[in-house]
């Protein structure tokens, strides 16, 4: 800039010469030629500096027009307008920064919102749609892109959430079916800024009611089951507190007192299980588990159990290990060989067997020639309490968790529970594991 200055000093010292020449030429006294040169000098110096800086003005707006950031030829100006025209540059340049900035923090926004579970409309004051996530278009069945700019209410013609927004009161949400009858949103509107507008938010509550209904349903058949044997013990202890029995009345009824006590044991016993399967770690990968070991057990507790009333054949194609809990693999196969032993009329028979399958993985089947499941029945089998008799099923000393035992260790041990029967055919129950938790017994 001082460089500048002495420079622009230089220009108007020889226009005032230049002027003082001028005047002496055209003056009669040296006073008059004097004056009449630094006037003249003053003048012609203003309007040449005048014309000058006009020009480089020019340039300097011309530059601005152009965009500053394209690779073009750089105009020449002196020193005073490149330091305005660096000034320019580098407020543009901070400008520039500063939209980036606030242009990624907004995608960002955008961003998380579109990734968001729950749906996300913007409405303006006319409760017209401005945007919208995946999520909102899924609950409501729009298409945001098409539908932009257009009256929600158009849209969405569903009574309650008419009535909602007519109403305007915001406080609590409105319950509404999802679009495609399987399930439900819960919706809430909230007004913001000062024109009006109105912010929607839609969450999908349907696993939230099914795991609700799921609780409420457990909890009574819980109550249910407890309450069944709780009675019956009540009833013989008055009898026995009221009566004079004699001896064989009073063995018979502490018998009966004690299976139902058994039943309630058996039956909590269970429910510890399952809360045990739900709340504890993956089983491992590195403990192996020898198949025959398995068997064995499961065939001493299913000869206990069948008192000779039953024909019952283990075997194994072939010697093999399984990774996993080794309690969590014997309570699955022995609930189900449990359940054979249980349905199956007397002189039956119930083959066990480990197999392997061609893909490298590997299954335990137990198969009886029972009175078999009708096969409307076989999708709710795994439900926890879902019976097919509860009164037969009582008399078995069944809880109805066993399947649901079954079910949990299989995905537990990324298996499959597979079931295979019909009425009047017998069944099949399948425990499938993968390749990789199979391995030959010699390793």
């Amino acid at each position: 800039m001082s460089h500048w200055v002495w420079k622009r000093a230089v220009a108007i010292g020889l226009c005032l010469l230049l002027g003082a020449g001028i005047g002496a030429w055209l003056g009669e006294t040296w006073w008059q030629r004097g004056l009449a040169g630094a006037l003249a000098g003053a003048l012609i110096a203003s309007v040449c500096l005048l014309l000058q800086d006009t020009r480089r003005a020019r340039q300097l707006l011309l530059w601005l027009r152009l965009d500053p950031h394209a690779q073009t030829r750089e105009v020449r100006l002196p020193a005073m307008w490149r330091s305005l025209r660096g000034h320019v540059r580098r407020s543009w340049r901070e400008q520039d920064k500063a939209v980036d900035t606030e242009r990624r923090r907004f995608d960002r926004l955008l961003s998380a919102m579109q990734a968001s579970p729950d749906g996300v409309l913007i409405l303006d004051h006319e409760e017209r749609i401005e945007w919208g996530n995946i999520a909102a278009s899924t609950h409501f069945g729009l298409d945001i892109e098409r539908d932009r700019h257009q009256h929600l209410v158009n849209l969405l013609r569903q009574p309650a959430f008419l009535d909602y927004l007519q109403r305007g009161e915001f406080g609590q949400g409105v319950h509404l079916p999802r679009r495609d009858g399987e399930g439900s949103l819960m919706v809430y509107v909230f007004r913001y800024g000062d024109q009006g507008d109105k912010l929607v938010l839609s969450r999908d509550i349907t696993d939230i009611e099914r795991v609700d209904q799921m609780r409420r349903d457990f909890v009574a058949n819980v109550s249910h089951e407890i309450r069944t044997p709780l009675t019956v013990v009540s009833g013989f202890i008055e009898t026995l507190s009221s009566l004079c029995l004699s001896e064989a009345e009073q063995r018979r009824y502490l018998g009966m007192m004690g299976q139902q006590a058994q039943r309630m044991q058996t039956l909590i016993d269970d429910l510890l299980v399952l809360a045990r399967l739900e709340g504890s770690p993956l089983p491992p990968m590195d403990r192996w588990n020898d198949i025959g070991t398995m068997l064995a057990q499961a065939e001493g507790e299913a000869r206990a159990l069948s008192q000779g009333r039953h024909q019952l054949s283990f075997a194994a194609a072939e010697p093999a290990q399984i990774a996993g809990a080794a309690s969590e693999l014997a309570s699955a196969l022995t609930n189900l060989v449990g359940n054979a032993i249980r349905y199956t009329p007397s002189g039956g028979r119930i083959e066990v067997r480990w197999q392997p399958l061609a893909d490298g993985s590997g299954e335990f089947y137990v198969r009886d020639d029972g009175p078999g499941i009708a096969r409307e029945h076989l999708a709710r089998l795994t439900e926890r309490f879902y019976r097919l008799d509860r009164s037969r099923s009582r008399e078995t000393g069944g809880t109805g968790l066993g399947l649901s035992i079954v079910k949990r260790v299989q995905t537990r041990h990324e298996g499959a529970l597979l079931i295979e029967s019909g009425e009047g055919e017998g069944s099949t129950f399948r425990l499938r594991y993968p390749a990789k938790r199979i391995r030959p017994a010699d390793r």
